[in-house]
């Protein structure tokens, strides 16, 4: 269950520009996502900054892609993410990758895949990063297109953390044969997405070294 204690982190993208991360900090704000690539032929001109900059101010920090899986398989997109700074560090303040997988803002819903096969570019993008890094990514996605795109798979139950994005409550509606998301997108306010862990600062510590 989410509580009092918490961690809190923001999610950012070059569209956040400049980033004030210590008054972030200050704030309260333990952790966050810096998005790094975008499908094969994107990298964020931000990420290096804010990637540092999250870092310099203290917090805990991870990379994420935004999958595109109409452009090339997962396990290509996979290796794009790592080697434009989507990588892991056992520091204990680097969190492992995370996979954005959601409604295509380009086009086709479900980029023009059925159930089994969007189940299996997931799976690819997943067990290539755990090959390349010894960790498996944390999965970003709302109930509704996992449902709608995957139908409601239970195939990465146990492997991945999940990072549910719902506004209006605590995700209750998740991933079959998932009990409960790692982390919990529950607003976008001030221009940035807020995120809970759902576990103490000492969790995410463990996340991030695990």
């Amino acid at each position: 269950m989410y509580t009092s204690g918490n961690a809190y982190g923001v999610d950012v993208s070059a569209y956040q520009g400049s980033v004030a991360w210590g008054t972030l900090r200050a704030e309260g704000f333990q952790f966050a996502y810096v998005k790094a690539t975008e499908g094969t032929n994107y990298t964020s001109s931000r990420f290096g900054s804010q990637y540092s900059g999250s870092y310099s101010a203290g917090m805990i920090r991870g990379a994420y892609h935004f999958a595109l899986p109409n452009q090339s398989s997962g396990s290509y997109q996979a290796d794009y993410f790592i080697a434009h700074g989507g990588g892991w560090s056992r520091d204990g303040r680097t969190l492992p990758g995370a996979l954005d997988i959601e409604y295509n803002p380009y086009g086709s819903s479900c980029y023009g895949y059925g159930w089994s096969g969007m189940t299996s570019w997931i799976k690819s993008f997943v067990n290539r990063y755990h090959y390349r890094t010894g960790r498996y990514p944390v999965v970003y996605t709302t109930y509704d297109w996992w449902a709608t795109c995957t139908g409601n798979t239970s195939a990465l139950a146990g492997l991945t953390p999940f990072w549910i994005a719902q506004y209006s409550h605590v995700p209750t509606q998740l991933p079959a044969g998932t009990r409960s998301s790692y982390i919990w997108q529950y607003s976008q306010s001030g221009g940035l997405d807020k995120n809970r862990f759902n576990g103490t600062i000492a969790g995410l510590r463990s996340l991030a070294l695990r």
